[in-house]
């Protein structure tokens, strides 16, 4: 009897038990749904932002390797090592660079003596010098020595302008000159209109023959540099000849090289060498005889003697 009444007392709570449940599951349901609906939505909004990011990181990467192709780096590299081509492509012969006159005045007793100096290329290397003793007898003798050195530079990929080159050993002439071993009283001072740049030092030497009075004059004419050495002295009691004249001298004869370099290379020849790479070395690796070791007349002097 009590079990009926049981399941009528559960049958009574059920209904409202179930109505509740009812009641609250559809609101449950509802707010999950939305809430599923709301991640679903952006879902897809993430996906594309995703999506455009990687297709513009894609897109610069492959404008980057674009860029950094062979062709590309090739390209660069050669712009890089490109040279201004040298002016001058050849060098006039040293004995032949002064005219008869100059020679008469700087050694009058030695015009024809010109004496080419050794070099395993003439068009980018060479020299020529020349002597003169002249005897007054019991008075003694004046000696002159004459030098002329020229040096040419290519352009080069790999070392540079032939220009800036000649500079470089422009400056390094002078500065050798400048200091050369036992020189006393020195002197310096730029020389106008002889090239690009030019400079005469000029100082005195004690030899056991006399007093010698030294003039270098270092000129340079676009990527040529020409150093020209003229000593004098007055041997046996003869008497010391003027430095002034002597450098005056010098100086004039530097001007009229310069010319005869400028003339080998006329109208058509200038830069005609100046290609990238177009010298294995850039510059000659033996210059001719620089102005400390040519400067040395006593020797020559000893010879004449």
């Amino acid at each position: 009897m009590h079990r009926p009444a049981q399941r009528d007392q559960r049958d009574q709570h059920d209904p409202s038990d179930r109505g509740e449940r009812g009641e609250r599951q559809p609101g449950l349901r509802g707010s999950r749904l939305r809430r599923l609906l709301l991640c679903a939505a952006a879902v897809p909004a993430v996906l594309v932002a995703t999506g455009c990011s990687s297709n513009s990181g894609s897109g610069s990467d492959a404008a980057t390797k674009q860029e950094q192709t062979p062709s590309a780096r090739t390209s660069q590299s050669g712009s890089a090592n490109t040279v201004r081509p040298a002016a001058y492509t050849t060098l006039p012969k040293p004995c032949a660079i002064l005219s008869d006159k100059t020679l008469g005045d700087l050694v009058p007793k030695g015009a024809k003596s010109g004496k080419q100096g050794a070099s395993d290329d003439p068009a980018t290397r060479s020299s020529c010098s020349w002597t003169s003793l002249a005897n007054n007898g019991v008075k003694g003798s004046q000696f002159r020595w004459l030098n002329v050195s020229l040096l040419r530079f290519q352009s080069d990929a790999t070392r540079g302008d032939g220009n800036k080159l000649a500079q470089q050993y422009y400056t390094r002439q002078v500065q050798d000159a400048r200091s050369a071993q036992g020189a006393q009283n020195t002197k310096s001072e730029p020389v106008a209109g002889t090239g690009d740049e030019a400079t005469a030092v000029r100082y005195d030497l004690k030899k056991t023959e006399g007093t010698f009075k030294q003039q270098t004059v270092v000129a340079r004419v676009e990527n040529v540099v020409i150093t020209l050495d003229y000593n004098g002295a007055g041997l046996a009691g003869e008497q010391t000849p003027n430095a002034d004249d002597l450098t005056k001298a010098a100086e004039q004869a530097a001007k009229e090289a310069v010319s005869a370099v400028s003339a080998a290379n006329g109208p058509g020849k200038a830069g005609a060498s100046g290609s990238p790479g177009a010298s294995k070395s850039g510059a000659p690796s033996k210059p001719s005889a620089s102005p400390s070791k040519s400067a040395s007349p006593s020797a020559s002097a000893s010879k004449k003697n």
